[in-house]
């Protein structure tokens, strides 16, 4: 969904530089599709989304709760690396990808909004899912944003430094 509404903006003229776009969002996307294929190819997933993959059938476990945890996972630990290997493709700094990763983040917003009103329980189970309406109003994609940005940035200076910038 991310993938089709940067398609759409990038169309629609909406990225100053629609390369970088295009780059950072495709690098994105396939992070989340590297950890669904090492789960098919029976090799462990990266640490984030080990969780999801092995609760997604798990009948106590409500999708809003799936989603929420998946944006998580996403942002929190692929956006980052996205950044950086964006950038290497790019041959540019984290600093030359800012418009456009604001850009993709307002649309990860934006959809975070539609995901959370179509998945929310009805009103017959909110007494049930209050402790997953409190999550909901805790969790912040812009906070996890800000968080992968500064994370890009200090994985990119780590560059440098390959064992450190592996652990």
């Amino acid at each position: 969904t991310v993938t089709e509404a940067v398609d759409l903006d990038v169309d629609a003229g909406r990225f100053a530089d629609a390369r970088a776009a295009i780059t950072l969002d495709v690098r994105f996307a396939e992070r989340y599709l590297r950890a669904v294929e090492a789960l098919l190819e029976e090799r462990r997933p990266p640490a984030c989304w080990r969780p999801l993959f092995q609760f997604r059938r798990h009948p106590g476990v409500r999708p809003l709760q799936f989603a929420l945890a998946g944006i998580n996972a996403h942002v929190g630990h692929d956006l980052a690396l996205a950044v950086v290997d964006a950038c290497r493709a790019l041959g540019c700094a984290p600093v030359d990808l800012e418009d456009e990763f604001d850009r993709v983040g307002d649309l990860l917003v934006s959809l975070e909004e539609r995901i959370r009103e179509d998945l929310m329980p009805g009103p017959d189970l909110l007494q049930i899912a209050d402790p997953l309406t409190h999550l909901l109003g805790a969790w912040s994609l812009d906070r996890a944003r800000d968080a992968a940005w500064t994370a890009a940035r200090a994985l990119w200076v780590l560059r440098r430094l390959p064992d450190v910038a592996q652990e």
